[in-house]
């Protein structure tokens, strides 16, 4: 979440300036575009306030310029670090993109006048209202699946140069005029400049004036671009490669004064504008989704539109987990008393909705207090041990997610001893989900010797010793350990498809675990394998994979 508002749906990297957050808006159900950017290079604070400054005056422009072919800027927010402009989302790929996908990464004469024709009318909407973008390139003219290109980040150089990124006046090299390279004056023309390389390199495929350099594009500048326009593509000759050739100019005062004038004759002579739009279309229909018809109709996966969700499951599992052991456990502890079975349970299931975390360590003080309540000369040590154990499990895995603690109890709570597998695997990392895949299991046997033993400890001891010296106890527990293990490791990936391998797998080592069991036992498979606590297995484990893709974590960045 951002400024616990802004669900984080992806995020692009944009080069050392800055990243873009697609996120959803679930106060105004839309997607927006963040883009955050570093506010300053060192911890000079008088830079970083200049830097603000200029970071909110870019951000006041920016939102000022209201143009069909301008991506709009809804908000700015800023903290000690970083300014986030909140932006409209455009459903579409950059120019930049689009390039690298078509054949030879050109554009056909039509696709080009359209492309031309939309960023020429987006920046003299700009310069009429006297703002600069001093940074087109085809990374920052979108377009959207519906045809409608747009020019973002006006007014991001400016704030790059003051933040003292990217180069003089916090332009891309290969676009910058000598004006904007030398830090001379700049203007419209500038732009006029930039948009010439972008259509040149539409047409031909590359940018003339790319260089590693400042020095090396400026000479390159100077020379003019190579070969000639004519000489790759006939067709351009007249028009298109004078209009092209004047606004290339070095000197700034031999180009066209006003971008009106450069796309006026040039749109004409490229081709059809309209018959661009559809070939644009078409282009970005092949590259993914067909384009919506209407974007409010978009709705995003489930965590996305209710970032609430998962906290207040976490909160009512773990509730329920922690009630559950202690309506089974008061009973020992306080006997014939219906006051202290009701006001225990529900306060101890409301105190861990409160803090989910307490819900492991509460199952294990609980069973520790229901073994020590009943009298035994070694009721004390065992109660000793448990706590000792639980405490161990619970500082590793327990004290930083809710729903280890429901990984922990449910095998205990539900009388199922693998139903902890999955569930670990599903919330935890790969370390604790194996710690508390083992924890679970061996829980799971204590419990389920202490409730047939009443909780009194002889009883508990005499059950537990031959289940604590049958190897099969051990490579069940160490089963359970590894299984969540490998399930975490491929559910981090945040694929569907991995989600479903990683409980597929979990499953797998379960069942190889018995194998081993049986071998060990010199007995048969089916005889040693217990089939119920198997399905369910397998049963929440399709439940966990429902769940992902409710929740839509093949979304997940």
């Amino acid at each position: 979440m951002l400024f616990d508002r802004y669900r984080v749906m992806e995020v692009n990297n944009v080069g050392g300036f800055g990243s873009v957050f697609i996120c959803w808006d679930p106060h105004l159900q839309r997607r927006v575009a963040i883009k955050r950017i570093p506010l300053a290079v060192g911890d000079d604070s008088s830079t970083q306030t200049t830097t603000m400054n200029t970071a909110l005056d870019e951000a006041r422009t920016q939102c000022m310029l209201k143009s069909n072919n301008i991506v709009a800027v809804y908000d700015f927010l800023a903290d000690e670090r970083y300014s986030y402009l909140i932006m409209e989302y455009v459903d579409g790929m950059s120019l930049a993109e689009l390039l690298s996908r078509v054949e030879d990464g050109v554009l056909s004469f039509d696709e080009c006048a359209h492309v031309v024709d939309s960023v020429a009318a987006a920046l003299a909407y700009a310069h009429e209202n006297r703002a600069l973008h001093l940074d087109i390139k085809p990374a920052n003219i979108l377009i959207e699946r519906s045809g409608t290109v747009k020019v973002t980040d006006f007014g991001m150089a400016t704030l790059a140069s003051a933040a003292g990124y990217g180069g003089a006046r916090g332009g891309t090299l290969g676009y910058m005029p000598p004006e904007q390279i030398t830090g001379d004056y700049v203007d419209e023309r500038t732009d006029i400049f930039s948009l010439a390389v972008v259509v040149w390199e539409a047409l031909t495929g590359k940018c003339p004036f790319a260089a590693q350099t400042a020095e090396k594009s400026l000479a390159l500048i100077e020379h003019g671009p190579s070969p000639e326009l004519s000489k790759v593509e006939p067709e351009l000759a007249g028009i298109v490669e004078g209009t092209l050739m004047q606004a290339l100019e070095p000197n700034q005062t031999l180009r066209m004064p006003s971008i009106e004038e450069f796309a006026r004759d040039l749109v004409r002579a490229l081709g059809d504008v309209d018959e661009g739009r559809e070939s644009l279309v078409y282009l970005l229909s092949q590259a993914g989704e067909e384009p919506e018809d209407d974007p409010r109709a978009f709705k995003p996966a489930l965590n996305y539109r209710a970032p609430w969700l998962p906290s207040a499951l976490e909160r009512l599992l773990t509730a329920v987990a922690a009630g559950w052991m202690a309506y089974l456990t008061i009973p020992h502890i306080i006997p014939q008393s219906h006051e202290a079975l009701v006001l225990g349970t529900a306060g101890l299931a409301l105190a861990c909705a409160a803090w989910p975390p307490l819900g492991g360590a509460t199952g294990v003080l609980l069973v520790a207090a229901a073994v020590l309540a009943q009298p035994a000369r070694m009721a004390f040590p065992l109660a000793l041990l448990i706590v000792l154990c639980g405490m161990v499990w619970w500082s590793i895995a327990g004290r930083r997610r809710g729903m280890a603690g429901v990984a922990f109890l449910a095998p205990s709570c539900l009388g199922s001893p693998l139903v902890g597998v999955g569930l670990s695997g599903f919330v935890l990392d790969p370390l604790p989900a194996g710690i508390t895949g083992t924890a679970s299991y061996l829980f799971f046997v204590l419990c389920s010797a202490a409730t047939r033993s009443g909780f009194f400890t002889d009883f508990i001891l005499d059950a537990l010793k031959p289940v604590a010296l049958d190897s099969s106890t051990w490579i069940l527990a160490a089963g359970c350990g590894l299984a969540a293990a490998v399930c975490a490791f491929l559910t981090q990936r945040h694929k569907l498809v991995t989600s479903l391998m990683g409980q597929a797998l979990a499953i797998g080592i379960l069942v190889f675990a018995y194998v081993l069991c049986a071998h060990a036992k010199n007995s048969g498979f089916t005889n040693t394998m217990d089939i119920p606590a198997l399905v369910v297995a397998v049963f929440f484990g399709v439940a966990l994979c429902i769940a992902s893709v409710l929740a839509g974590q093949s979304a997940t960045p």
